[in-house]
């Protein structure tokens, strides 16, 4: 009965774009105690989200759970050729991830075709704020944190990861101003990657892409190179997509 009735309120809602509360009621056949509180825990895991006057829409994930063209096998007809020239003409690893159920995952990795020697960052889970991959991501959708188990202290992997909130937030606001994330040997000794979301809102925002190599490899300079590289690839990709906000808001260093 319980999730009938939620069901019953995202039909409403997906079919009429903005309603009330009241207006739930009326359709659903809901007292209103019931159908406020069932309307809030809608809004709590962001499947509704709040309008001016009272009313309510379809919420940003629930619209990122139904886009057409977000299933990894839509994304990767899409992205993964991109990434196979990239890592071809660089000499190194680069990677898809995606935010899925509040945590970032790599789910694709490209690999040199010419021979040369690479490191491989795997598939799988990262920490939000020991990974670029997962810390671009959560620069910009800094609710991930509230929603997540981090608290005061974070788990260390180096003597170089981030262990505290407020210093995350820091490198948050240097992520957000330069436009992408480096991780410098965070992780594990010796390996250092860089990553920038495909937008800063939309959908975009929950996919990162990036690449990875030896501290040897991605000094500075060429991290810095890398960042830009990865930005105009992101711009590409999200405009390929039909994402127009791709970077039009994304601050520069």
């Amino acid at each position: 009965m319980h999730l009938e009735r939620l069901t019953s309120i995202l039909e409403i809602v997906g079919q009429k774009g903005a309603v009330t509360v009241s207006e739930i009621c009326t359709h659903a056949d809901l007292p209103k105690p019931t159908a406020y509180r069932l309307v809030q825990d809608l809004v709590s895991v962001g499947l509704l989200e709040p309008l001016a006057r009272g009313q309510f829409s379809v919420g940003s994930r629930l619209k990122q759970i139904t886009h057409g063209g977000l299933s990894d096998s839509g994304l990767l007809d899409v992205i993964a050729p991109a990434l196979a020239r990239a890592a071809t003409n660089h000499g190194a690893a680069f990677f898809l991830s995606r935010l899925r159920a509040g945590r970032v995952e790599i789910i694709h990795v490209a690999t040199p075709d010419n021979g040369v020697s690479y490191l491989h960052p795997g598939v799988g889970k990262r920490p939000l704020h020991a990974c670029s991959c997962s810390k671009v991501i959560a620069a910009y959708s800094p609710e991930l944190l509230s929603r997540s188990a981090l608290t005061g202290e974070l788990r260390r992997y180096t003597d170089n990861t981030i262990t505290s909130l407020r210093d995350l937030e820091s490198e948050f606001e240097v992520i957000r101003a330069q436009g992408y994330a480096e991780c410098i040997e965070e992780l594990e000794r010796g390996i250092c990657s860089v990553a920038t979301t495909l937008g800063v809102n939309g959908p975009g925002a929950t996919l990162s892409i990036g690449v990875t190599a030896s501290a040897r490899v991605l000094t500075h300079a060429r991290r810095k190179l890398i960042g830009e590289t990865l930005r105009t690839m992101a711009r590409d990709l999200s405009g390929t997509l039909g994402w127009r906000e791709a970077d039009a808001d994304r601050k520069t260093g």
